[in-house]
C-alpha cells in the first residue's frame, strides 16, 4: 500500500528540496531523494579499531537443551 504513495512523496520531497522553509529541511529532502534515486553509498566494513579484516565468531550453544 505504501508504494502507492511513491509519486506524491517524491513530488513533495522535490518541493521541499527546492523551496523548503528551512535549510535543514531542504538538505534532508535532497539527501532522501539522492538515496532513493542513486542508492546509499557503500559502507566499508573493517575490523576492530577501524582497520584490518572483520573477525566472525560463530558459537553453537547447546548447554541445557535436549
Amino acid at each position: 500500500m505504501a508504494r502507492g504513495y511513491t509519486n506524491i512523496c517524491i513530488k513533495t520531497l522535490g518541493g521541499i528540496a527546492t523551496s523548503g522553509e528551512s535549510e535543514q529541511a531542504r538538505i534532508q529532502a535532497s539527501a532522501i531523494l539522492l538515496d532513493r534515486g542513486w542508492g546509499k553509498a557503500a559502507q566499508p566494513l573493517t575490523g576492530e579499531g577501524g582497520t584490518g579484516a572483520i573477525e566472525i565468531i560463530l558459537r553453537n550453544i547447546t548447554e541445557g537443551k535436549k
